[in-house]
């Protein structure tokens, strides 16, 4: 078999061994969720330390809900890998690049103008994508997350802002890919260096734009009214040199009960931005379910099964919750974890490009995916970075996990060296709740997957003593 192997052409083992270590990764990741699937469906009460932070009911609405979401994750990732696989084996890459030629031969471009052959393999190519990804979307939308009461989006408006996020993808998309393209083709052979150095110029200049100019084209962004909690804010912000500039709230709430907070910005001028869902105050969620249960306190009638249900508590957190969630956020950016991410982000991406420039020479990787006669740039950047660097690429994630789970213990401490460590505390319990997080973990599919400690680790290390 290993002889059979070795006596394959070059091309041929490369593609097989694509194929290999991508069914390996499946096998590996179906594993993992197999595990704690398990724990969802055998931890069928609540464990005796979790008795005092969540009740029987709580319990229950997580574990079902992080079921359903499993059991959608093994159909959509068998589903993905399938088609992945059938695109390799059928050549699908091959044809769709002809297609896309064709396409731009009757607009009078030929085989010359690759760069803009490029651009029509990619919209169709993500045209596919979109389509073929539609249905796990809506099922996920619409019937997960609406049977488990996180849903708040009608169907026209899902609709109408995937078409918006489609047209503003490809707006970015295609002329930051054609640039880049043509730095490539020019660039000699420091090409690599003009390429790390643009896509690093463009991910400062999205970050810079996209909270002033495309989050707003989805969402609705609200300076936080003056009052006790934004003097509270600016007050914490000043405390520690934070260069807070605007302070807003999103209307999270159209579209998902789930909560969140972030801030973003570079230097001197820094936002934080506040999910109106996080604030017990502000969210639209808690006055709708104020006027439900004066509804039915109007009601001289109340049939056995309203009865039976218990109200509905407020959802989100007090005021000095939200300073204890905020003063975790701002110990990402005190600690310097944001530089530190970006840093890596920047020292993988030059490597990356560089190993680029190496590699895109070679003609058997373009002929292990079908590319006889021709080795476009688009096609290199595809190959080599989503195949040909897949072991590298799982390995890094991992090591970005364990670190980002080191970054959110050492935040949690940080809230506490602010005097927050109650309040923190007990946010982190509600927002669990909120979220119907599941709080007991495979400890194999946790240490892979988290990018946040489990919700009683945090606790313990919240309430234990206190470490440098």
């Amino acid at each position: 078999m290993l002889e059979e192997i070795i006596a394959l052409p070059v091309e041929d083992q490369i593609f097989y061994a694509v194929l290999v270590f991508s069914w390996t990764v499946y096998v590996w990741e179906a594993y993992l969720a197999y595990r704690q699937r398990k724990i969802y469906r055998t931890t069928l009460h609540v464990p005796t330390e979790l008795g005092k932070i969540m009740d029987s009911l709580t319990f229950e609405k997580s574990r079902l809900y992080q079921l359903d979401k499993s059991n959608f994750g093994f159909w959509s990732g068998l589903y993905s890998e399938a088609e992945g696989t059938l695109i390799l084996l059928l050549g699908g890459i091959p044809f769709l690049w002809k297609t896309s030629g064709n396409l731009t031969a009757h607009f009078g471009f030929g085989p010359e103008y690759e760069i803009t052959q490029s651009l029509m393999f990619l919209m169709l190519a993500t045209l596919f994508s979109a389509f073929t990804g539609l249905p796990w979307s809506l099922y996920n939308t619409f019937v997960i997350e609406e049977k488990h009461g996180f849903n708040q989006q009608t169907l026209g408006f899902f609709l109408k802002d995937a078409l918006k996020k489609f047209a503003v993808t490809q707006c970015i998309l295609l002329p930051v890919t054609s640039l880049l393209l043509y730095i490539i083709k020019i660039g000699g052979d420091y090409f690599f260096i003009y390429a790390w150095l643009f896509t690093f110029i463009v991910s400062l200049i999205l970050v810079t734009v996209y909270a002033d100019y495309i989050a707003p084209l989805f969402d609705k962004f609200t300076p936080l009214p003056d009052g006790e909690l934004r003097s509270d804010i600016e007050c914490m912000a000043k405390s520690i040199n934070f260069p807070l500039t605007k302070l807003y709230v999103v209307d999270g709430s159209k579209r998902s009960s789930h909560s969140n907070a972030y801030f973003y910005g570079f230097f001197k001028n820094k936002r934080i931005v506040l999910f109106d869902t996080l604030l017990e105050d502000y969210s639209p969620l808690n006055k709708s379910e104020e006027k439900e249960v004066g509804a039915d306190e109007g009601n001289e009638v109340v049939d056995d099964e309203n009865k039976s249900k218990p109200k509905n508590k407020k959802q989100g957190c007090n005021n000095a919750e939200v300073l204890a969630v905020l003063g975790h956020e701002l110990g990402h950016w005190k600690l310097g974890h944001t530089v530190k991410n970006h840093i890596i982000s920047q020292m993988n991406s030059f490597l990356c490009f560089f190993l680029f420039a190496v590699l895109i020479g070679q003609k058997e990787l373009f002929m292990a995916f079908g590319f006889y006669d021709s080795q476009p740039t688009l096609i290199g950047l595809m190959i080599i970075f989503q195949f040909i660097f897949s072991p590298y690429n799982e390995l890094l994630s991992f090591c970005l996990t364990v670190l980002s789970r080191r970054f959110e213990f050492q935040a949690d401490a940080f809230a506490r060296s602010m005097g927050r460590s109650s309040e923190l505390y007990s946010a982190l319990i509600k927002l669990n709740k909120d979220n119907l997080g599941f709080p007991v973990a495979d400890w194999l599919f946790s240490m892979w997957h988290y990018s946040h400690p489990p919700l009683l680790e945090r606790l313990r290390a919240l309430t234990g003593p206190k470490q440098d």
